[in-house]
């Protein structure tokens, strides 16, 4: 996200604001030595995913709840936010709403610092080949760079990603089967040693095609999107920066929820009496869901799943620009 949300102003930044000259002059060069240009837009971008969990975390967890009402039935009851909230809070743990937070922050922490670290790295490896050109950078490059880090960026937090979704499926759990995760190292651990080290990859391929195309959505999505928007309009930088958030949230639901809601299944999946999982690989779960609940029930809680990725996007995006202007 390299255009900046804010105006540099002597206010911030200078002696004005309670910061020595000679210690802000060290700090800058130490922001811009190698290491830390290179590093900086992994930094900025799990601090900035991390915050914008704490705020979403509650919606997320009343994504995946409605997400796992009604597995393997045609009808039955819709669930929708609010009905999904009451229960939480009818059994009087309305702390519940958080569970998964560690797991939630530690995906953010390896996820969105590698998804949003290589997208911007990418981004400036594009920048710097098209500029020697005398060319600019299109949507196709945007979208490239934005399918890869996505992709990279889910293999690696697949284990966290896991983690997170057992630990919000357990309370649907009858009380006798309920593992009762105290954090997401001990869900991690009691996975590892229970199902095998793999089994922390379960899920591995939608979440990886559903980081992709939540991605495509969010980032190229959100930079083409800013960048027409400078081109166009005379608005701020900061209204530039919410219009551009909200449409890539709009774009990152419609192309990946598909994908998260198979993900969720997959990965809360266990085996039966009979040694069996209920779902087989990416294709058998859409097959599986198509058949028995309609291919509808893919988009059930889009409404949910939008509120939970337009504004983590937002918050995230609005963040880790922030964080460019203060460190660049």
């Amino acid at each position: 996200m390299a255009a900046a949300v804010h105006s540099p102003t002597s206010a911030v930044m200078g002696p004005a604001a309670g910061i020595p000259g000679d210690k802000a002059a060290i700090a800058n060069d130490f922001l811009h030595t190698p290491f830390m240009r290179a590093a900086l837009p992994f930094i900025n971008g799990g601090l900035s995913g991390m915050v914008a969990t704490t705020v979403i975390q509650p919606v997320d967890m009343i994504k995946v709840r409605i997400q796992l009402a009604g597995e393997g039935k045609a009808g039955g009851p819709r669930p929708t936010a609010a009905s999904v909230t009451r229960e939480i809070l009818a059994s009087g743990k309305a702390l519940d709403l958080y569970t998964g937070l560690s797991a939630g922050l530690l995906r953010q922490a390896v996820y969105t610092t590698a998804r949003l670290g290589f997208f911007d790295t990418f981004m400036d490896s594009l920048k710097s080949r098209a500029k020697a050109k005398g060319q600019e950078i299109g949507f196709k490059e945007r979208a490239t760079a934005g399918l890869t880090a996505g992709g990279l960026a889910a293999m690696i937090g697949n284990p966290a990603d896991l983690a997170l979704i057992r630990m919000q499926s357990d309370g649907l759990k009858p009380l006798a089967e309920r593992k009762n995760y105290k954090s997401v190292f001990d869900a991690l651990g009691s996975i590892a040693k229970s199902e095998g080290v793999g089994a922390l990859w379960a899920g591995a391929t939608p979440t990886i095609v559903r980081a992709m195309a939540l991605n495509f959505g969010q980032l190229a999505f959100f930079s083409e999107t800013k960048a027409q928007l400078k081109k166009r309009t005379e608005w701020s930088g900061n209204a530039q920066t919410l219009a551009a958030s909200a449409t890539a949230g709009f774009f990152a639901s419609f192309f990946s929820l598909p994908f998260d809601f198979v993900k969720t299944r997959l990965q809360k999946q266990s085996r039966g009496p009979d040694g069996t999982l209920p779902y087989k690989s990416m294709a058998d779960c859409f097959a599986k869901v198509t058949k028995q609940e309609g291919i509808l029930r893919f988009y059930r809680g889009f409404g949910t799943y939008y509120v939970r990725i337009a504004p983590h996007a937002m918050v995230t995006l609005i963040v880790a620009d922030y964080l460019g202007w203060l460190t660049k």
